[in-house]
C-alpha cells in the first residue's frame, strides 16, 4: 500500500483510509478500536462469509432484486477472494465488537470496493455498488455470522475427520503388529495381569474411531442454516424464497450438505449446536491426551523406565545431555490438548452468554472452534505419521517385566484360593523370585498343570487358564 489516503464517511464522521485499500472506513475503525491480538479472521471464516455474500448476490440476481451487472461484479470479486486474492484486506482482529459486525462490514467493504473497480468506479465512493445496500442486501450481521460460523466449522471438518481416521488406522496397524507380544498390564500404575501389547494399541485405535463417529454425528446439527433470519430471526427485509435459494447456492459454492433452518429465531438465539460439537471434540481430546501420555510412559527409560516401546527419534532431546532423545511428538500432542480444552471452555462460556434474540460472543466462538479443529487435527495426523507409524516394540523388555509381575498369582487363585495366592504374591516380592519359581519351589503345582495355569497367552483371553471344562482361550 502507498502512503496516500482517501477520505471516507460513515454515520460517525469522516476518516482517512489508505488510498489503495479495498477495505473501508468501518473496517479501519474496527482495526483501530481493537488492537488486541494481531490475529485476523481465520481463512475458513473469511471463506464462509464470502460464500454467503456471493450466494446472496446470485440469489438477488435471480429474483430481480439486484441489477445483474452489480451482482456479477460482486460475484467476480468474491471469486477472487476465494481464489486467494486480497486476503490482506481482512484486517479486523478476532477479538472485536460483539456479533461480528466488524468482520461482516470488512467483507462488505472489500467486495463493494473491488466490485466497483471491476465496473470502472473508484475506491471509497461505493457507487454503483454499496457495501450495505448491495453486498449486504437482505442480510444482517445477526444471520450472516451464525451462518458463517456453521459453514466454517463444517468446511474445516473433513480434514479433521481424515486426521482421526489416519490415527485410528495407524493404531490398528500397530495392534495387529504387536498382537503376539505379551506384557504386564498395569492398573493404578501397579503390576496387573498380562495383556498383549497389541490389545493396548487396538484399544487406542477403537477409542479414536468411536470419537470420530461422535464428532461426525455432532456436526449434523450444524447443517441447518439460519440465513434469511436477518436482524432477529424473523426474516424482515428478506423475500420468502430467499432462505431456500441461499441454502442451495451456498451448498453449490462450498460443496457442503446444508438445509434450511426449521426455526431461524432458535438458530440465532442458541449456540447449543456449536457447544455440543465443541464438546465432542473435547471428549476426543481427553482420550487423545491420555494416549499421548501412555506412549510417553511406555517409552520411558531407556534404562530406568518401562521401555516397552521405542518411539521414533525426531530430534535431539537435550542441549546438555548428549544422546538423549525425548518423546517430542507426544509432548506436542499434550500441549495441543491442553490448548483445545481451554478453547472449548471459552466456547462453552461464550455460548451461555447470549441474551434474548442474539449471542454477541460469536466471533470468539467461531475463532475457537475452527482453531481447535485445525490444531487437534494437525496434532492427530502428526502423531500418526511421525510417532505411531514408526514406533517399535521391545518384546524382550515386555517379557522381562511380565515374568517378574507378582500379579501372575491371579491365575492361581481359582486353584489355590485368594488368600494363598495373595501370600504367594507377597513372598514373591520379598524373595525376588518369580511366581513360577516360587510355585515350583513350594511344589504347589508342577508339570502340565503348572504350564496350563501359568499360560501367559491364555491369561490375555476370556476364560480360566487350566480350568476344567472352561475354555482357556488363546
Amino acid at each position: 500500500m502507498t502512503s496516500a489516503t482517501r477520505t471516507e464517511h460513515d454515520p460517525l464522521g469522516s476518516k482517512d483510509v489508505p488510498a489503495d485499500a479495498l477495505y473501508g472506513i468501518q473496517s479501519l475503525r474496527a482495526a483501530e478500536n481493537f488492537p488486541i491480538s494481531g490475529l485476523c479472521a481465520l481463512p475458513a471464516f473469511v471463506d464462509a462469509v464470502i460464500w454467503i455474500k456471493r450466494s446472496a448476490a446470485l440469489a438477488h440476481k435471480q429474483t430481480g432484486r439486484l441489477e445483474a451487472r452489480l451482482a456479477d461484479a460482486i460475484v467476480q470479486a468474491a471469486d477472487e477472494v476465494l481464489a486467494g486474492e486480497h486476503r490482506d484486506q481482512f484486517i479486523v482482529d478476532v477479538y472485536q465488537a460483539g456479533a461480528g459486525t466488524s468482520h461482516n462490514m470488512n467483507c462488505n467493504e472489500v467486495l463493494a470496493n473491488r466490485a466497483n473497480q471491476i465496473l470502472g468506479g473508484e475506491l471509497g465512493t461505493y457507487t454503483p455498488v454499496h457495501p450495505n445496500d448491495h453486498v449486504n442486501m437482505a442480510q444482517s450481521t445477526n444471520d450472516v455470522i451464525p451462518t458463517a460460523m456453521r459453514l466454517a466449522t463444517l468446511a474445516s471438518l473433513p480434514a479433521f475427520l481424515s486426521a482421526m481416521d489416519r490415527l485410528a488406522e495407524t493404531l490398528f496397524a500397530k495392534g495387529r503388529e504387536f498382537d503376539d507380544i505379551l506384557k504386564s498390564g498395569r492398573t493404578h500404575l501397579q503390576d496387573a495381569t498380562p495383556i498383549r501389547l497389541g490389545q493396548e494399541f487396538t484399544a487406542y485405535a477403537r477409542t479414536v474411531a468411536r470419537h470420530r463417529q461422535k464428532v461426525a454425528d455432532a456436526a449434523e446439527w450444524l447443517r441447518e442454516m439460519n440465513i434469511g433470519g436477518t436482524a432477529v430471526g424473523t426474516g424482515l427485509n428478506a423475500e420468502a424464497e430467499y432462505p431456500a435459494l441461499m441454502v442451495d447456492l451456498m451448498g453449490e459454492v462450498s460443496g457442503l450438505d446444508l438445509s434450511v433452518g426449521e426455526d431461524r429465531v432458535q438458530l440465532m438465539q442458541s449456540m447449543g449446536d456449536i457447544a455440543s460439537f465443541s464438546g465432542a471434540i473435547r471428549a476426543y481430546v481427553l482420550d487423545l491426551n491420555k494416549i499421548a501420555n501412555d506412549l510417553r510412559l511406555l517409552a520411558s527409560g531407556p534404562r530406568t523406565g518401562l521401555a516397552e516401546i521405542i518411539l521414533p527419534a525426531v530430534q535431539p532431546g537435550s542441549s546438555i545431555m548428549p544422546g538423549k532423545v525425548n518423546p517430542s511428538i507426544a509432548e506436542m500432542v499434550n500441549q495441543v490438548c491442553y490448548q483445545a480444552i481451554g478453547l472449548d471452555t471459552t466456547i462453552a462460556m461464550a455460548s451461555e452468554a447470549g441474551q434474548l434474540e442474539l449471542n454477541v460472543m460469536m466471533p470468539v466462538i467461531t475463532t475457537n472452534v475452527v482453531f481447535m479443529l485445525i490444531i487437534v487435527g494437525n496434532a492427530s495426523r502428526v502423531l500418526a505419521d511421525k510417532c505411531v507409524s514408526g514406533l517399535e516394540a521391545d518384546a524382550r523388555q515386555c517379557a522381562y517385566w511380565l515374568e517378574r509381575s507378582p500379579a501372575l498369582v491371579t491365575a492361581l487363585a481359582p486353584k489355590l484360593g485368594y488368600a494363598e495366592a495373595a501370600a504367594l504374591s507377597k513372598e514373591a516380592i520379598a524373595s525376588g523370585l518369580t511366581v513360577r519359581e516360587l510355585v515350583v519351589k513350594k511344589g504347589l503345582l508342577q508339570g502340565t498343570e503348572l504350564d496350563e495355569v501359568l499360560d501367559l497367552r491364555a491369561m490375555t483371553e476370556l476364560g480360566v487358564p487350566g480350568g476344567k471344562g472352561v475354555p482357556a482361550g488363546g
